[in-house]
């Protein structure tokens, strides 16, 4: 009876373990954790913070869709030369339209936190950034790419 419930017992814990690895991403978390993350690394008190990320979110709404075409033009390559060379054009357009973006919120961001300020703030993005792709790698189990 004892060998019993001992194999239940873990294999609740077993099933409990993997249902835990394999939640789905929630954007919502996902983004409380970066503002939680940069308000810490730039060292942004509570004013600040809720000054910045509005107008932070709001960069981002309008982000998501020029990187969804861009990842639409990745998906396959085009057949002929042609169809390459449109290709690269849309993305050279769709990059200068995020650039284009970005400099119109940092001077947003310009008007309610110093240029010090706004500096570690994109300073710490890019490390949040960098730190969930190594972790969600980790977890996948996928090793770097090595022809980069």
């Amino acid at each position: 009876m004892k060998h019993i419930v001992v194999t239940f017992l873990f294999l609740l814990a077993a099933a409990t373990l993997q249902a835990q690895e394999h939640q789905k991403f929630s954007p919502e978390k996902f983004d409380a954790e970066m503002e939680a993350y940069i308000t810490k690394e730039a060292g942004l008190d509570q004013q600040e913070a809720a000054k910045l990320f509005p107008i932070f979110r709001e960069m981002h709404k309008k982000q998501r869709p020029i990187y969804q075409r861009m990842r639409g033009l990745g998906k396959s390559k085009p057949a002929d030369e042609a169809g390459c060379a449109e290709a690269i054009k849309e993305r050279d357009k769709c990059n200068l339209e995020l650039k284009q973006l970005e400099q119109c919120y940092h001077k947003k961001m310009l008007q309610v936190v110093s240029a010090s300020k706004l500096y570690d703030v994109i300073k710490a993005e890019t490390h949040f950034y960098r730190r969930m792709m190594k972790g969600w790698q980790a977890k996948s189990g996928r090793k770097k790419d090595k022809r980069r």
